[in-house]
């Protein structure tokens, strides 16, 4: 059994963030990550961080941009704090390496994205995450009382309840397979925090990395900690179409500096679907974009920025610039073909503002976290901003929790293989990830309808009888866990949309096209025991 004050699972910006302040007090703390410590969904984000830095700039227009995006579902005062939190939590980036881009004069460059009504999206060209990621993973390996282990894999939590243990639940530690080894080990530990990032892969077309399969909100789930709004995926409007996993963002940014949406006639589409034309909420572009390819039968749209100079473009957007070029598009003489893709998840564990959730000694933060910031849409950038926070705040909250609980001293169960095989079936597992890529993308993407819902669902019941067999006769290998979270993630999406009966935000039903009076959570929980 491997003991510490504090188990990560993950090491985007929330992650390591937390950890750095844990550590900083003398906690030992393991930063669990199933890939090597750089692969996260932080060192994929291009755009940057929002936050009140200019003096034409104030917290009232952030706020009201947020709750105008959220769409009547957010918690005023989580978005007062979190947005009145930001240019301390942008000084400590600073303090820690992140080098903003600066504008000839010395005055700090701000990007302009949608739903914004000032410039205040602070960045490092097009690579703001890759920038963080690598500021916090040097302060990180600077430090003794953290240990990174990279490819190991959290299964799920072990708790008082599941136990049986008198007394309230809480977190005793976490089943973790050494992906290398093939060997599950029990860590122990009084505080866990997920911070492992979105579900991108449960559909067919995404932004993500690879490692966005739900985990934590599988394993929150799983031990009866609440998940709420999973309905509200947000689909970005702009990534490459491209039938290879050449597919990547291009960033807000790029309308925010005068980019085009137009159709295959030509038509500059966006100003008939919102007054704000390019520069409207993902979730409206996103639907334009669908509309327009549904009513025209292209597989997608074009993005043009031609009009802008070469080296203007290149200079604002080399990762973008030279992405374009490795698949043969020169951006800035030719207009990029795009389509929506999974972005964001504006769900997740019911999480407070200093991290807690309803399962003592069990954190969340980032975008496994629901905390009501987002609402029913995220605007954007403010995803990076929210994670900082909620690191900032929930190493408080933890330092506090570990003063009167201290790791467990008996020896706490191994995981048990029992009479399982290796598996001798892979095709089942891939046909099975394939199938349900496919149902979510198909029927639970970015327009809805009861009866795609209900089709949906049924199938979803399927694969989760069908991979939970499989669970339990195998060896468990990281296809098959990253699997079983994705379709538990499939099972709370689906459910959560059921629930919800009117159209709000990011989701949208051609069956419940209005909005009901009184905006609601939706809500699901397990059985906790």
């Amino acid at each position: 059994m491997k003991t510490y004050d504090v188990i990560v699972v993950g090491s985007g910006i929330a992650g390591l963030s937390f950890a750095l302040k844990v550590a900083a007090a003398g906690k030992r703390v393991a930063i669990i990550t199933k890939k090597n410590r750089a692969e996260s969904s932080t060192n994929h984000a291009q755009g940057g961080i929002a936050s009140v830095t200019s003096q034409t700039d104030d917290f009232e227009l952030h706020v009201g941009d947020t709750l105008t995006a959220g769409d009547g579902l957010c918690r005023e005062d989580v978005v007062r704090e979190v947005v009145s939190a930001g240019p301390a939590r942008i000084e400590e980036l600073k303090r820690i390496g992140v080098e903003f881009t600066n504008l000839e004069d010395g005055r700090i460059s701000l990007h302009k994205e949608g739903g914004h009504s000032k410039r205040r999206i602070l960045h490092v060209k097009d690579l703001t995450g890759a920038a963080i990621e690598a500021a916090l993973l040097h302060a990180v390996a600077e430090h003794k009382n953290i240990d990174v282990l990279e490819h190991h894999f959290a299964i799920d939590l072990i708790t008082r309840g599941k136990l049986q243990m008198p007394g309230p639940d809480a977190v005793l530690g976490l089943y973790v397979l050494n992906v290398q080894t093939g060997t599950v080990h029990t860590f122990s530990a009084p505080v866990v925090l997920l911070a492992t990032g979105g579900v991108g892969q449960v559909y067919q077309y995404t932004t993500n990395p690879d490692i966005a399969t739900g985990d934590g909100i599988a394993i929150a789930y799983r031990a009866g900690v609440e998940v709420r709004n999973m309905e509200f995926i947000q689909f970005h409007p702009t990534a490459l179409f491209a039938r290879s996993k050449d597919r990547f963002l291009i960033s807000e940014a790029v309308r925010g500096e005068g980019a085009i949406l137009r159709n295959s006639a030509g038509e500059a589409f966006m100003p008939r679907y919102d007054k704000r034309a390019d520069l409207a909420p993902r979730d409206i572009v996103a639907r334009a974009i669908d509309s327009e390819m549904k009513r025209s039968g292209d597989e997608h749209v074009w993005l043009d920025i031609t009009h802008q100079d070469e080296a203007s473009i290149r200079d604002r957007f080399p990762s973008i610039y030279e992405g374009c070029m490795k698949v043969g598009i020169n951006m800035a003489k030719e207009m990029i073909p795009v389509v929506p893709a999974c972005h964001y998840l504006c769900g997740g564990v019911t999480t407070a503002l200093d991290g807690t959730t309803g399962l003592d000694g069990l954190l969340a933060c980032g975008e496994v976290a629901c905390t009501g910031l987002h609402g029913a849409n995220r605007l954007a950038s403010n995803s990076l901003l929210e994670a900082c926070v909620l690191a900032h705040n929930g190493a408080q909250s933890a330092l506090t929790y570990l003063e009167t609980h201290a790791p467990e001293t008996s020896e706490m169960p191994h995981w048990r293989d029992g009479d399982v095989r290796d598996p001798d079936e892979r095709v089942v597992l891939h046909h099975n990830w394939d199938e349900l890529k496919r149902t979510m993308w198909d029927y639970v993407a970015i327009v809805r309808t009861d009866k795609r819902l209900q089709r949906a669902r049924t199938r979803i019941q399927n694969l989760q009888r069908e991979i939970t067999e499989y669970y339990w006769n195998f060896k468990v290998e990281p296809e098959l866990l990253e699997l079983r979270n994705l379709i538990q993630v499939a099972e709370l999406i689906i459910d959560c949309a059921l629930q919800r009966r009117e159209s709000r935000g990011l989701h949208y039903t051609l069956d419940h096209t209005g909005k009901v009076e009184v905006a609601q959570d939706s809500v699901m929980q397990r059985f906790r025991g």
